[in-house]
Order: structure tokens, then sequence, then C-alpha cells
């Protein structure tokens, strides 16, 4: 992609043509933000209906989404969270919740692209975020779709917060205190992680690429764990995410992996029914077959089961 002198990338292609044999194009933006910038990815810019807000998880970026965009011929607004991705804006300090941050800086993705409600759909962290957003904006927020995440996790009982990031996240919070020599070796670290062995991918290929940062011999993850401590501990723990749990002013829906991020089972939500039963307000839920807490999203049948959860 070329960036021009105006801050605006020029449009190029997601990847090759997708199942439906549609091209799936983006354009990017940096959009204004308390503390900096946020880069925003935008595919099928002149759809017709209400646009879908996509909020991606905790260590992703909007182009965790690239797979939904060719499943889809819906407006999709898609954000780098501060912290992540080519978003200046770091994450929030002094007391603010971070997750409440991230809910206000999408409203200002909204203004700025001139979109009085949305349908929001959040993935895993971005779940979390996009419960939050419909509660203190919920004149915004047309209805929520929640993938594998938003609602609390089976965590140890006395586990410390901090401790459950690394529990929770595993090799992936320990690859954000690790360098690279080059964009190829990073690529093959994610080969050997078992959500991704034996899928080879233009995608997912973009998709790490874009992820980094630094001089070659010293790459790095764009998101620093201090970043992922601060909204994980908020999700877990945060009274933002506590309050809009109970409240659920908009229409929310649940998707579910089969699999954990590691392709394990039991997965991150393991009794759906349960969930049910302790979120009455939930309006549909569902768990997704033969996916796992990655490919829910970053896979052509992940991102169907999205498409039809939206409607």
């Amino acid at each position: 992609m070329r960036e021009r002198g105006d801050g605006i990338e020029e449009r190029s292609t997601s990847g090759a043509i997708g199942p439906s044999d549609r091209e799936s194009t983006i354009a990017h933006t940096d959009i204004p933000v308390p503390g900096g910038t946020l880069r925003v990815g935008e595919w099928h810019p002149d759809a017709d209906g209400i646009p879908w807000l996509l909020v991606h998880g905790v260590t992703a970026s909007h182009l965790a989404w690239a797979w939904l965009a060719r499943e889809t011929t819906a407006r999709l607004i898609a954000p780098d969270l501060r912290g992540r991705g080519r978003s200046t804006a770091m994450s929030t300090s002094g007391g603010a919740s971070p997750l409440a941050r991230h809910a206000d800086d999408l409203v200002a993705v909204l203004d700025a692209k001139g979109i009085d409600r949305a349908v929001v759909v959040g993935h895993s962290m971005g779940a979390f975020v996009s419960l939050v957003l419909a509660d203190r904006h919920p004149e915004r927020i047309d209805r929520v779709v929640l993938v594998d995440g938003g609602l609390p996790l089976d965590l140890p009982a006395g586990m410390h917060p901090r401790d459950a990031v690394r529990h929770v996240l595993g090799p992936t919070a320990a690859r954000l205190d690790m360098r690279f020599a080059t964009a190829r070796a990073y690529r093959d670290f994610w080969r050997a992680h078992p959500a991704f062995t034996g899928r080879e991918d233009p995608l997912l290929d973009a998709y790490f690429a874009y992820d980094l940062r630094g001089t070659p011999g010293q790459l790095r993850p764009a998101t620093t764990f201090a970043t992922v401590e601060a909204d994980s501990i908020d999700q877990n723990t945060g009274a933002a995410i506590t309050r809009a749990r109970e409240r659920m002013p908009r229409p929310t829906a649940l998707l579910v992996a089969e699999r954990g991020l590691r392709g394990e089972t039991p997965p991150l939500y393991p009794d759906v029914q349960a969930l049910r039963s302790a979120y009455p307000a939930l309006t549909t839920t569902r768990r997704v077959p033969h996916v796992d807490h990655y490919s829910i999203v970053m896979s052509a049948p992940g991102a169907r089961a999205v498409v039809q959860a939206v409607g």
C-alpha cells in the first residue's frame, strides 16, 4: 500500500479472490483521538444498510477481519485499537478504564465516518469493548455480536488478575517480549502454533507481517505486554464491563468457538447453556463447530458464522 501525503492510503486488495469470487479492497484513514490517531480500515464503503463496526482482540489488528470482508458486502469499519497496529494513540493510564477509553475511541471513529448507528461485532477482548460501547453509547449501536469473548472467563480460583493474562494467552503473551530477525521468522513462529499448524493463507501472511515493528534483527510485535495487561485486567475485574453485562441495553448475540486459543478442548466457554442462563438478556447463543478462538473470525467458515449471526 502506498500512503499519500494527505494521510490516506491508496486502496489495495486484502488478498486473493474469496469463496464468493468477490474482490475485497480496503482503504485506510487515520482518525484523531485523545493522545494520537487510530488507523482505520474500511471495506465496501459505498454499501447500503447499517455499517458494521468491527473490534479486534487483545493482540490483534484490523486485518483480523479480512476474512469477513470476503463473506459480506456490508460496509465494514475496522480500527486498530490504541496501542495496536498502526495506531499512534497509546493505552490509557492514570486510573482511566481502558475498556471505556476504547469505547469512546470507537464513537470518535463513527463520528469521523459520519455514521449515526452501527452493528458492533467484537472478537475476544473486542467483545468486552463492544459491550462497554453499547452500554456507554446505546444510541449509537443497533445491536451487538460477541465472538468468543465478552463474558467472564473460567479462571482458577484465587488467581491474581496479572497472572490470569499469561494463564489465558500463554505463548501469545510471551511473544510480546520476543524479537525476530525477519518477517519470515515471525511467520514461522505462528506456523508452530497449534491453532495455525498447516494453515497456509495469504491473508495470514499479511496479517502477521502487519503486526511487526522495528528493524530487521530486532522486529517485535506492535502490541506491548503492558498494554495487554492493562486491558486484560480491566476486562476481568473492571466496573465498566460489569455494568455493561448487567444491563445489555442493545440486542446481543453470542458466538463461541468449539476449541480454545491453542486449538484445544475445553474451549474458553465450555458451557453455552450456563451462559444463556446467567445472561438471559442474550438474544441468541451459538457454538460454532470446527473452529478455534482464532479461526472463528480468521477463516472462511468462521467468518460465515459471524455473517449469519449479524443477519
